[in-house]
């Protein structure tokens, strides 16, 4: 009676792996199955990770490259966030020297000679300083690039200063931001953008 028992058990287990073995389509559907749901998790986490807001309470390391005309145009710089704060008239001083950026000088390199407002600069690099006003800003190049905000800025050292007049931006600008941009083969311009406020200093290849 055991014996019989025990052969029926047997012979039930291996009816049930065979019938495992012959459709192994279930367990790879339920295995992909497993593994869409961990896939659309993960996208899900992304998108709602790219939608966040910026919560980055420290100036960010960045630099932008162009070209203008043949010259190559480089610029590092630490860009700060508006955070909720009045930028301009309150963080930013209308009427003096500001280091256009955060921590050390912003730095623009250039690899060939250009025309700013008429004059001609040098390959080199220089540091970008601006005066915001409320009707007018003032965009200077300076030979010492290396230094901390504008602690050490010293006018005697600039290479050019160029009046321009700021432009407001439809679209609220939350971190600093530079850009280089080609309009011509031989002409553009670098452009500052933050919170609502732009400024663009042209720059030619044309002698």
């Amino acid at each position: 009676m055991k014996t019989t028992y025990l052969n029926l058990l047997a012979g039930a287990l291996a009816v049930v792996a065979a019938v495992s073995c012959n459709n192994p389509s279930q367990h790879e559907d339920e295995t992909q199955a497993k593994l869409t749901t961990k896939a659309d998790d993960k996208e899900q986490i992304s998108a709602s990770t790219e939608s966040q807001p910026d919560t980055i309470k420290k100036s960010i390391p960045s630099e932008t490259n162009g070209k203008i005309g043949k010259a190559n145009v480089h610029i590092t710089y630490h860009s700060p966030g508006v955070k909720d704060r009045t930028i301009w008239g309150g963080l930013v001083a209308f009427d003096q020297v500001w280091v256009t950026g955060a921590h050390k000088a912003t730095a623009v390199k250039l690899d060939k000679a250009v025309t700013i407002d008429g004059k001609e600069v040098a390959a080199g690099t220089y540091a970008l300083f601006t005066i915001p006003g409320r009707e007018e800003w003032t965009i200077i190049l300076n030979k010492d690039y290396e230094q901390h905000l504008a602690d050490d800025y010293d006018q005697k050292k600039d290479v050019l200063r160029v009046k321009v007049k700021p432009k407001t931006l439809d679209q609220h600008q939350e971190r600093l931001k530079y850009e280089i941009h080609a309009t011509t083969t031989e002409e553009g311009a670098i452009t500052i953008s933050w919170e609502k406020v732009q400024v663009s200093l042209p720059v030619s290849t044309n002698f």
